[in-house]
């Protein structure tokens, strides 16, 4: 059946004509994300790049191209969260690496968009796991400021870079403190400097002055997250850290916080819940790799479920810039140490999509919706189910990436020199 699909959805993406058209995957189990819940043998109906029917009782028209999903799981794609995907190539090869930028004197203004590649041969292989949409962190490089993080889909398309300037982050855990004069305390002040320069601009910098913090580059940058039109992104792991996170928000409204790492969170859920911060964190971050994560536990997501919180799932544990593929794996770890399918299916679609504002668009299988659909083979949180199609705004993509052209080129060589001669 795998095959089957997959050849087809190859054969589809070659065929295809320049101009959207429809589609019709049928025969499946419909993960929807909405209050439809799950359907079964049920039907999506993509026209022009957007999904205009779902349901056990879809009618297929006339003009659509077929896809039978011949009893499989039919799903929204995969959002990531928390990834440097077309930002890292080779991560011990500088020439190849855009994520940040240690030795400029910029830091809020530095946008990833601007460094992001397409190309990257990592996003086929994401892809052709179900990754259809990922949000892209810069790293910290002078200051605790990383810059303007931004949202892609992961089609290789020239222009698969559709939201720039989505967020910006800071890191207030214990390596932020070290970028900020060796402590929390000078992190927290550096923070509070940085958004008094940008509610302060441009008047502050009227003539030669500059900012307590900033430059007026990076001041200006800052301003959309000061008035609360831009999530700022706080990296923290500590409990105490994020409860100074939650009062933070409380001292600086309108300003919308996001916390990653979040290892502690369980500890402080019901004061996240009640603040209501969102969380993108790891479920398998179970092991100390610092102080700042003596508390992870394999229950963080179910406490934090349990309490309310919004939480995304990321791939923290893992490298970021190749390895956000492993989504379904995590969450399915997290199924395993309580959380309901559902929330953690959620938490790896729909809920990272409203985290970043797009979540009336991208995440869910419904009417309206972008046609982001992924046919999966079993139960797409099971190590061994795999996607057979994908779909990208309406689009079939490639079932192929450079690890499976290279599999397919040398798998039936033989190697018949003596044994002692092979290398």
């Amino acid at each position: 059946m795998r095959q089957l699909i997959s050849a087809l959805a190859v054969g589809l993406t070659l065929a295809a004509p320049a101009a959207a058209q429809t589609y019709a995957v049928t025969n499946g189990r419909v993960v929807t994300n909405t209050d439809s819940g799950i359907l079964e043998n049920a039907t999506v109906v993509i026209r022009d790049g957007d999904i205009v029917a779902v349901g056990t009782g879809a009618d297929v028209p006339s003009d659509a191209t077929v896809i039978d999903a011949q009893g499989g799981w039919i799903t929204p794609g995969l959002f990531a969260p928390y990834s440097q995907l077309g930002l890292i190539e080779v991560a011990l090869e500088g020439s190849t690496t855009d994520h940040s930028a240690g030795e400029s004197p910029f830091s809020v203004a530095l946008d990833v968009a601007d460094g992001f590649n397409p190309a990257g041969t990592h996003i086929a292989s994401n892809r052709i796991e179900g990754l259809t949409r990922a949000a892209l962190f810069p790293s910290t490089g002078h200051n605790i400021f990383a810059g303007h993080g931004a949202l892609i889909d992961t089609s290789g398309a020239a222009d698969s870079l559709f939201q720039s300037g989505s967020f910006v982050v800071a890191d207030l855990s214990q390596s932020g403190a070290s970028e900020a004069g060796g402590s929390r305390p000078a992190a927290w002040a550096y923070l509070e400097a940085a958004l008094a320069d940008a509610r302060g601009y441009p008047g502050r910098f009227a003539g030669d002055h500059e900012g307590d913090a900033l430059n007026r580059f990076d001041a200006a940058a800052l301003l959309p997250v000061a008035r609360g039109r831009m999530p700022l992104i706080l990296q923290v792991n500590r409990a105490a850290d994020i409860r100074r996170a939650i009062r933070f928000q409380e001292d600086n409204a309108p300003l919308q916080i996001v916390i990653a790492g979040a290892a502690e969170a369980w500890i402080v859920a019901d004061e996240l819940a009640e603040a209501g911060i969102p969380a993108i964190i790891d479920p398998l971050q179970d092991l100390p790799s610092s102080f700042d994560t003596i508390g992870s536990s394999l229950q963080n997501a179910a406490r934090l479920h349990a309490a309310g919180v919004t939480v995304a799932y990321a791939t923290l544990t893992a490298d970021g810039y190749f390895n956000a593929r492993l989504l379904p794996q995590h969450a399915g770890n997290a199924v395993a140490n309580g959380v309901a399918w559902n929330a953690a299916f959620r938490a790896i679609t729909l809920t990272p999509a409203e985290i970043f504002g797009v979540g009336d668009r991208y995440g869910a299988l419904a009417p309206g919706y972008a046609g982001d659909v992924v046919v999966w083979d079993g139960d797409p949180l099971e190590v061994m189910s795999a996607p057979t199609a994908i779909f990208i705004d309406g689009e079939p993509t490639e079932m192929e990436s450079r690890q499976t052209r290279l599999r397919d080129r040398y798998i039936n060589i033989t190697d018949d020199t003596p044994f002692a001669y092979r290398d």
